[in-house]
């Protein structure tokens, strides 16, 4: 096993890490900006180390910084958690030229499935289902693209291939806005992520977001974990996430994990990785993949029992994968909130000191958080502060602990979305099960 890693990130996730490392014996430095110095993880690590000022570009984003931590602290590897430099090719390569093990996937990998045309290409020649689209980059032939925009079909949507997070993508309705959201689509991918390439997908109207959680240990053994349901989005970014999906029978499960268990094999994948899919009328649509640990990875350790962390940590470690496909049993129903440091009303971030703080507790609650009593959110980063997992026999139970947790948790002297996850908890569409992408925000008056 590893000896010592470096936690290359901040909050809830850096907790999450140095809680499985210190459950296998292994050793954790932590590195964190001035104004993260007291941060829980930071205060529990064996070491800690200042990366930089609050600026993430000249901390947590500043790679000679973190390698140099780890060099000094004779540390065997680095796990870069979600965000920050997690899905960073560079990185990971920097990290392996510099005699370390980056917890994670290949560099040649990651470079693989960060790129949206890429990724698609890799999955079609794994046989994993795609949305129809154009097979490749879009090019500067105007008649070529309208051509492609007709055998597609509208709506068609225009994608940066380097994009993520919602941005970089422009939907097409009508062959009379094509040209124009072709170029206004590369115009942003190029400055935005420093990639001007775009491509072309069939718009699906009204779809879920479901994704299927997967391992693999570069060994030729991969296997999968179920789905998460991850539908409940406000401009693209996830406000609530469940495993399993509603609606999904145990026969879509297995013919859709197992195909992603395959591509991993072919592609040569090593650790966590999530498949992400656009669902509708029964059909499965590959969209990206994430090469690292997800924010939402709670709901499928619930109803697993597999510590996702920790089988990370063992497969950097070159150990083959400890557990096989027919280990995995999907067992009752789990939902996470995430809750987040802003205005449940108008979203804008709230940093500040918590003046008053108490964790909700009882049968089936989970939290994972890295805020206490006095600790101050800084304004330099994400606003998410926590994430409340409740686990139940089944979905009723797990949203009826959910909605006793939101009352049971109190956080005081700044504001959070606390009351928004109250609202949703007791909405009528939530409840039933199955509520597309769009919902949320139709819900929010954004649509």
């Amino acid at each position: 096993m590893l000896d010592k890693v470096v936690i290359a990130n901040r909050g809830e996730i850096a907790l999450r890490i140095l809680r499985a490392c210190k459950e296998l014996g292994i050793k954790t430095v932590a590195v964190h900006s001035t104004v993260d110095k007291n941060l829980k993880h930071v205060l529990l690590a064996d070491e800690s180390i200042c990366i930089g000022p609050p600026s993430a570009t000249e901390s947590y984003l500043n790679i000679p910084r973190i390698i140099s931590a780890a060099e000094v602290t004779d540390s065997a590897a680095i796990h870069p958690g979600y965000g920050f430099l997690a899905e960073n090719a560079d990185f990971a390569e920097q990290v392996e030229n510099s005699g370390f093990i980056f917890v994670g996937p290949t560099p040649e990998v990651i470079r693989i499935m960060g790129d949206k045309v890429s990724a698609i290409n890799a999955m079609k020649k794994a046989g994993v289902p795609c949305v129809p689209g154009s097979g490749g980059p879009l090019d500067d032939d105007d008649d070529k693209n309208k051509k492609i925009a007709k055998r597609i079909g509208y709506p068609v949507i225009i994608k940066a291939a380097g994009g993520g997070g919602g941005r970089g993508m422009r939907v097409v309705r009508e062959e009379k806005d094509l040209l124009k959201s072709i170029q206004a689509t590369q115009s942003e991918a190029r400055s935005a992520f420093g990639n001007p390439v775009v491509y072309m997908e069939k718009f699906l109207e009204n779809p879920r977001h479901i994704e299927i959680q997967v391992l693999a240990d570069g060994q030729g053994n991969a296997i999968h974990l179920g789905e998460r349901d991850c539908s409940m989005q406000r401009r693209h970014q996830k406000v609530v996430e469940e495993a399993p999906a509603p609606g999904i029978t145990q026969e879509m499960r297995k013919s859709i994990g197992e195909r992603c268990a395959r591509a991993c094999v072919e592609i040569g994948y090593r650790g966590a990785g999530t498949f992400e899919f656009l669902y509708e009328n029964g059909e499965f649509y590959f969209i990206e993949m994430n090469t690292r640990i997800q924010v939402e990875h709670p709901v499928t350790e619930m109803v697993t029992g597999i510590d996702l962390v920790k089988e990370q940590l063992r497969i950097a470690a070159g150990r083959p994968l400890s557990i096989s496909q027919e280990d995995i049993v999907i067992r009752g129903h789990a939902i996470e909130c995430r809750i987040n440091a802003e205005d449940p009303k108008t979203f804008i971030p709230s940093p500040g000191p918590i003046n008053r703080f108490h964790p909700p507790g009882g049968m089936g609650v989970r939290w994972d958080s890295h805020i206490y009593t006095e600790y101050r959110v800084p304004p330099n980063y994400d606003s998410m502060i926590g994430k409340l997992i409740t686990y139940g026999e089944n979905r009723d139970v797990a949203i009826a602990r959910m909605r006793n947790a939101l009352n049971e948790l109190i956080i005081e002297g700044i504001k959070t979305n606390v009351p928004l996850q109250k609202d949703i908890m007791a909405d009528e569409n939530f409840q039933h099960g199955g509520t597309n992408i769009h919902y949320l925000e139709k819900k929010l008056g954004m649509s």
